[in-house]
């Protein structure tokens, strides 16, 4: 919105410029997202203490040590970020760029699936909410539709193109398929974070981290001076998803201040599968979906230890790890949850950076 309304005057006013530089909009977007958060945190919580009583379901088969330090906290916390998120994407990025508008759709969607979710828990008091295929139904449908929505709005020749990182010249057309890949990279995306969600601080900070880095990875695929000179493919407008990225790190930043353990509110469904949504849908959108698999490795595990977990359980009957996500191994095997949450969160930014450095090497 701002930029609709101010870039007109660039030419006759110095300060007006600056809105034409996306540099200058996503610090101002990350600023704006921090500010709102810090300002409905405190009211979100108090009505979601007072609308929920107890509080989120614990899960009885988890770390008993939950059922004394967890209860009691609301859930749906997520609503803060999204809100905090939305407000300061709409105001600081160009609305007129498709790409935003993906995004945005995956993130109120995946948001709506994960608030009905938070909310049939609640109602039920279990930790079971919507059934897996219910969300895997409806995860689906919304990522195919932004999966179909991204091609039509990238370049013909690059719509379609799975990507490679480090070999240049290794690119390979999926034609249609490429919307069912895309979707699959979303809803994964979306379901992992999901699954790393379980410790005070645990899930918010990797999803900074890797908002950050596809801040860079957006702005300079962007650009076509960065693309030539790193040799990437270079997709047109991705570079205002900075803007949403910067959103994310502001909204989570807020978040994390009444997340830091212990929490006052975790984020729920809500959150956590809308902002893996976003992730999943930048990283399609940048052509940057393997690099994903890097940047966002730590999610990868958590989710890969339950599929091994639950493959496992129904092939042989045992189990491998002591608990799964991962995260409760750790807690079973006598790990603080700091010491936990703040290794993870080292794991996560080398990650990160192992990711960016693919950038140059070609």
């Amino acid at each position: 919105m701002l930029p609709f309304l101010f870039t007109p005057w660039a030419d006759s006013h110095a300060f007006f410029n600056l809105f034409v530089y996306i540099s200058f909009r996503a610090g101002g977007a990350l600023m704006t997202a921090l500010l709102i958060c810090f300002l409905v945190g405190e009211p979100i919580i108090k009505w979601l203490k007072s609308r929920q009583g107890s509080g989120q379901p614990i899960r009885e088969d988890g770390p008993e040590s939950h059922l004394l330090t967890k209860q009691g906290t609301p859930t749906m916390g997520g609503s803060m970020i999204l809100l905090s998120l939305g407000v300061a994407t709409l105001l600081w990025a160009d609305l007129t760029e498709d790409y935003i508008w993906c995004v945005l759709i995956v993130v109120c969607g995946f948001g709506l699936l994960g608030f009905v979710d938070d909310y049939r828990k609640l109602v039920k008091r279990s930790s079971d909410g919507l059934s897996s295929k219910q969300k895997l139904l409806g995860q689906s449908a919304i990522a195919l539709f932004a999966s179909v929505m991204v091609m039509l709005n990238t370049q013909d020749d690059m719509a379609s193109l799975l990507t490679f990182p480090v070999f240049k010249d290794l690119a390979f057309d999926l034609g249609y398929f490429y919307a069912l890949f895309a979707a699959f990279v979303i809803v994964g995306s979306s379901n992992a974070v999901n699954l790393t969600d379980g410790l005070d601080g645990l899930a918010i900070v990797p999803i900074m981290i890797a908002s950050i880095s596809f801040a860079i990875i957006a702005y300079i695929v962007g650009r076509t001076d960065f693309t030539t000179y790193l040799q990437l493919y270079h997709v047109k407008g991705a570079a205002e998803l900075a803007i949403v990225c910067a959103a994310i790190v502001g909204a989570g930043m807020g978040f994390l201040w009444f997340n830091a353990p212990p929490a006052k509110v975790f984020m729920g469904d809500t959150g956590s599968l809308s902002l893996g949504g976003a992730i999943g849908t930048i990283a399609v959108i940048t052509k940057h979906e393997l690099v994903m698999i890097i940047i966002g490795g730590l999610f990868v595990v958590e989710a890969l230890s339950v599929i091994i977990q639950v493959t496992s359980f129904k092939l042989t009957g045992k189990r491998v790890f002591l608990m799964a996500p991962i995260h409760h191994h750790f807690e079973k095997l006598g790990w603080k949850e700091p010491t936990i949450v703040i290794r993870f969160w080292i794991i996560a930014a080398v990650l990160a950076l192992i990711g960016l450095a693919t950038l140059k090497i070609r």
